[in-house]
């Protein structure tokens, strides 16, 4: 884990406690604190009724899982998460490519601590946990990474910061390599307007302010501020893996809460892209 004195949260950031949680994701109470990151971690589990899993990462289990089965002879040797958070759906893409180099960053301290912890708890030693600000990377190497990665971050990205680190993206990301990026369906005329108001609505009484012009944003056009054509831009929707659907050994079937999620996944690769099976 690396963490830097004096770090600078963007402001988009600290203005907002982000799902009504004081302080938001960044905030540290004491030395070596953790508390908000253990806050988030349970509130995510009960207010997502278990979908995402026991230890809600099934959004990270199926983008993995969907990456593996559709690029079988894609082998990345590094990967970036954006604004991974504390790590619960960066974790499952490191399993999933054991041998590759994965690099998870964001702007909270105890986000990053809680992520390290769960990365050693649950005996993953492939990813590193980095502070820094998504919208200047400068820590990272021109065409470093073979697959950028972001999972309901963008949503809660405010001002030009988005498209700052769309470019940044484009900058690290290697030519060939993917860029995919996980979030809640946009606003399009095909959208009912009650689901429309909904999504408003939740945005502005759960604290995600950022949320309502996410939603009226292009993704394709997001993309090629990263250097990914049209040609190339891809639009699927993935179901999280959850592992509370398992039969137990006695043939029952654990209880699932309630139907899983399934978001939408946008991105592409950067010219020269692979064939898909």
């Amino acid at each position: 884990m690396q963490l830097k004195e004096n770090f600078n949260v963007p402001p988009y950031l600290t203005h907002v406690d982000n799902h009504l949680m004081p302080g938001s994701y960044h905030t540290e109470y004491f030395k070596d604190d953790v508390a908000n990151a253990a806050n988030y971690d349970s509130g995510l589990f009960v207010t997502s009724g278990g979908m995402p899993g026991s230890l809600t990462d099934g959004g990270g289990k199926a983008i993995a899982a969907w990456v593996k089965e559709t690029y079988p002879d894609f082998k990345p040797k590094k990967i970036l998460d954006i604004g991974c958070g504390l790590g619960h759906n960066t974790l499952p893409i490191a399993e999933m490519y054991p041998d590759a180099e994965v690099i998870a960053i964001d702007a909270g301290t105890p986000m990053l601590r809680y992520g390290a912890a769960r990365a050693k708890a649950l005996g993953i030693k492939n990813v590193k946990f980095i502070q820094a600000d998504a919208a200047t990377m400068n820590e990272f190497k021109d065409a470093d990474f073979d697959w950028v990665q972001t999972t309901m971050f963008l949503h809660e990205t405010g001002g030009k910061s988005i498209h700052k680190i769309f470019k940044e993206i484009g900058g690290v990301a290697k030519p060939g390599g993917l860029n995919l990026h996980i979030e809640q369906p946009q606003c399009t005329p095909q959208m009912i307007m009650y689901e429309q108001f909904m999504r408003d609505w939740d945005a502005y009484y759960n604290a995600e302010p950022y949320w309502g012009h996410m939603h009226d944003l292009q993704p394709e056009d997001l993309m090629a501020e990263s250097g990914v054509s049209k040609e190339n831009f891809m639009l699927v929707g993935v179901k999280a893996i959850n592992d509370l659907d398992k039969k137990k050994a006695d043939g029952k079937v654990t209880e699932d809460y309630g139907r899983s999620p399934i978001w939408n996944v946008f991105g592409g690769w950067k010219p020269p892209a692979p064939k898909r099976e």
